[in-house]
């Protein structure tokens, strides 16, 4: 799974509404990570992403959209992980990740933050199941 295809994108409006209104969030520097869980049901397993880097932070857009590449490239080199987790528990999950930095990190940098954020929704997930246990 080394794509990102537009199912993985988070378009609408109410599903972004949805996410940041019933997500729970934690920082992880350079990130805002925001996530929802989803039940799967009927469609099958999906881990949405939704990219915002700050036009306050970087006023030019080509910063803004380097930024953007570089998440996105992260996010697909490691979001296999976080599709496992999901078809284990046959859940869905939509992730939202909000660049805080000022600066634009190197692709190395960029590839361990989303790994480390990713690594940090999944054991969030699972500490809540043995919670419910």
């Amino acid at each position: 799974m080394e794509d990102f295809p537009k199912y993985e994108r988070i378009c609408k409006k109410n599903d972004i509404q949805s996410l940041f209104e019933q997500g729970t969030g934690f920082s992880c520097y350079p990130y805002r990570v925001v996530y929802l869980y989803r039940p799967a049901g009927e469609q099958p397993v999906t881990c949405r992403l939704l990219l915002s880097v700050s036009k306050k932070r970087f006023h030019h857009a080509f910063k803004r959209n380097r930024v953007k590449r570089l998440i996105r490239e992260s996010w697909r080199k490691n979001k296999s992980q976080l599709y496992e987790m999901c078809r284990q528990h046959t859940i869905s999950v939509d992730v939202a990740l909000i660049y805080t930095a000022t600066v634009i990190h190197s692709y190395e940098e960029m590839h361990h933050k989303t790994a480390k954020a990713i690594n940090e929704i999944i054991h969030r997930h699972e500490k809540e199941i043995q919670a419910t246990h």
